[in-house]
């Protein structure tokens, strides 16, 4: 009896090591399972390592995430929405129209063009205006003139007002006043230059000539000492107020518009904005030894962003949808293979939705498919969304 209580202890003393070794053993190799993690590129998430590295694609250094997180859905707080600027829209049904783009240029409206002309024959005394590119507002003085034929006209002038107020009573001197004043104004005198004239008695060959418009100096035409004769240019002025669109169309394109149509035009830096454009002219043949036409239309400028001689791109409608369902297309993420948009799912939870396209315009993309109305969708941040999600998950939201 006690030989065998002697050997249960001695076995007892012998196994209770073992498994207390065993037990940390496991407890060891659990916590290092716990502590193992995994690692991922933010761009290209394919690139899965067990530990901390770069990316062999980019040089990126992996970044940690959950690999047992399972949620096909991402949660933002408000606080994060705002940050990341994620604003929504609900879908809706709309017209939808497909375009075809044609290259045009933006050239000037010779609408807007004016030439300052010499209304006497004299000489340039004085030219105020000598370089090309300068703002011109209507009143400036543009040159001084030399004419022995105002210095004739402001003495009979003179001459005539001394009879019209000595002959009061007679209408025939007062008619003849009257016309030497015409005269005067036909020359390019002003109402004040003649009240002056009158007061001060004293005649001057010399008359200044003032723009008729405003504008800009696109051509000077004359020069300092020239003798010009009745009508000849001196300036050339354009306005930039509207411009011309041009650009030559084949007979396909011509077919897809018509004259007094309203197009959009895109123009370099500012696609997301397009300007209306009403056609005004289509070329009633084609080109000499070509296929094509020319097409033109006038945009408003009034903030004179666009300047002669850059490109244009307008906009032909081709076909036209009723009902479908829009999305602006920066709200859709394409990376090759599927399209998919986020979809909210509550105020803070987001999950990405497979969607098919169908046609598209400049910044609208039609969806035939993934979505139905009412859906909320995310317009700003859909890529932030992206992001985030091949972050914590570690792959494709579609996957």
């Amino acid at each position: 009896m006690n030989r065998n209580r002697f050997i249960k202890a001695l076995l007892f003393s012998i196994t209770t090591p073992s498994l207390l070794w065993t037990s940390c053993n496991n407890g060891k190799s659990t916590d290092k399972k716990a502590a193992a993690k995994t690692f991922t590129c933010p761009m290209h998430p394919q690139i899965v390592q067990d530990h901390a590295g770069t990316c062999p694609i980019c040089g990126m250094d992996l970044v940690p995430f959950d690999k047992s997180n399972k949620d096909r859905f991402l949660t933002l707080s408000q606080n994060q929405q705002i940050l990341a600027n994620i604003t929504t829209m609900i879908v809706g049904a709309g017209n939808m129209e497909d375009y075809t783009a044609i290259n045009g240029r933006f050239a000037v409206n010779p609408e807007e063009t004016n030439f300052v002309s010499s209304r006497n024959a004299g000489r340039i005394e004085q030219l105020y205006i000598k370089e090309t590119g300068i703002p011109i507002h209507k009143g400036q003085a543009i040159y001084k003139l030399y004419s022995e034929e105002l210095l004739t006209l402001q003495k009979e002038y003179l001459m005539t007002h001394k009879q019209a107020k000595q002959f009061k009573n007679d209408k025939r001197f007062q008619e003849i006043f009257e016309g030497a004043r015409q005269k005067l104004l036909l020359y390019g005198q002003t109402p004040q230059q003649l009240s002056s004239l009158i007061n001060n008695e004293k005649t001057s060959p010399y008359i200044t000539i003032f723009a008729p418009s405003n504008g800009t100096v696109a051509e000077v035409l004359a020069s300092e000492g020239q003798y010009v004769n009745e009508g000849t240019s001196v300036l050339r002025l354009e306005g930039y107020q509207s411009m011309w669109v041009e650009a030559d169309i084949y007979p396909k394109e011509a077919s897809l518009v018509k004259e007094g149509q309203i197009l959009s035009v895109l123009t370099n830096g500012n696609a997301s904005s397009p300007l209306p454009m009403k056609v005004q002219f289509i070329a009633p043949s084609y080109q000499s030894s070509s296929q094509i036409m020319q097409l033109r239309g006038t945009v408003a400028n009034t903030d004179q962003s666009i300047k002669a001689g850059m490109p244009a791109t307008i906009l032909l409608p081709r076909t036209a949808k009723t009902e479908a369902l829009t999305l602006p297309s920066n709200a859709i993420i394409r990376n090759g293979k599927t399209s998919h948009v986020w979809v909210a799912l509550s105020q803070e939870k987001f999950q990405a939705r497979a969607i098919k396209t169908g046609i598209e315009s400049f910044d609208q993309t039609e969806i035939v498919a993934g979505l139905t109305a009412g859906d909320k969708v995310v317009v700003s941040g859909a890529y932030l969304l992206y992001s985030e999600y091949v972050l914590k998950k570690g792959g494709q939201p579609l996957d």
